[in-house]
């Protein structure tokens, strides 16, 4: 049974609303009911200012999502209270939540020993890169708390809308397919620049197939920890007709130093969009790794249709 503030096994519900009259009544929203676990997102990288504003972000998106989240942040390269790391922010969960049966049982409710994850940990990743993935599984291993891992954001159409937008944002793409007027620096062959070796590749290319479909030009992926792979990929683009090349990093952001996309760039000899950063859909697909792994299924995050 449910009560008023959520069932006994901690997990979000659908809080009660007026039921709008008409055939299309918007769908009511999940809530998190308190005890449920924390969303614990994992950010590599050398914390900073900057990457600490675009993880506030991208949890303060899934928090206006789903009302109630208890969303943290825990760097993987973090050791201070103003940048605490990851295992640190997952021992702080588990002390909550004990506190907070034993307050209860001093207080006389009746209430079971919690059990299940304390949290569940979302790498900040849109694609694999296991020696990342490899460091947050032995920090939660670390901290000995019960906790979640859940797979990186992509490869997903969201992350597909998100790399055009930010094309679009630096004059490199159109924004609407539909509009018949052109943007003269417009490119006709897209770099899609990963991190994370081949795997990495292969998965930024499924996504890439999506922007591809969007922007009815080649899309190619390439690694940017892989010497000449950049290089490799700008003539094959050009050797199969494309002109006019844009590399779009398939990067959140703070996993690599910006140099580092700005020097591929040159190597390509073309001019590069921004990374992903604190886009809309990072926080939905951060929210969804969560539901997903306690076995909720909400609405699935919507993108814009393509034109």
């Amino acid at each position: 049974m449910s009560s008023p503030t959520g069932p006994a096994s901690g997990l979000p519900v659908r809080m009660p609303r007026p039921r709008q009259p008409g055939r299309h009544r918007r769908p009511e929203p999940l809530a998190a009911p308190e005890g449920a676990p924390a969303l614990v997102l994992a950010v590599p990288g050398t914390p900073g200012t900057a990457t600490r504003s675009l993880a506030a972000e991208v949890v303060s998106i899934a928090r206006s999502e789903l009302p109630g989240l208890d969303a943290r942040i825990g760097y993987l390269d973090g050791g201070d209270a103003e940048f605490p790391a990851l295992q640190a922010v997952l021992a702080h969960a588990a002390e909550e939540r004990t506190a907070r049966y034993e307050q209860a049982r001093a207080a006389g409710m009746d209430v079971r020993e919690p059990d299940g994850p304390v949290a569940v940990v979302v790498p900040l990743l849109a694609g694999p890169d296991s020696a990342l993935l490899r460091r947050i599984r032995q920090a939660v291993m670390d901290s000995r708390v019960a906790t979640e891992l859940t797979d990186v954001l992509g490869p997903h159409p969201l992350l597909a809308e998100a790399l055009h937008v930010r094309l679009s944002e630096a004059g490199l793409a159109r924004a609407d397919r539909a509009r018949l007027f052109t943007v003269a620096t417009a490119a006709d062959g897209i770099i899609l620049a990963s991190v994370g070796g081949e795997e990495a590749v292969q998965a930024a290319g499924i996504t890439g197939m999506l922007l591809a479909a969007r922007l009815a030009v080649p899309v190619m992926a390439a690694a940017l920890d892989q010497e000449g792979s950049i290089a490799s990929v700008a003539e094959q683009l050009r050797s199969s007709g494309s002109q006019q090349l844009a590399l779009a990093p398939y990067l959140i952001g703070p996993e690599i130093d910006p140099a580092l996309i700005t020097e591929a760039a040159r190597e390509a000899d073309c001019s590069a969009a921004e990374a992903l950063g604190p886009y809309p859909a990072i926080g939905k697909l951060a929210l969804a790794k969560y539901t997903t792994a306690l076995g909720i299924a909400p609405q699935q995050p919507q993108g814009t249709p393509v034109r």
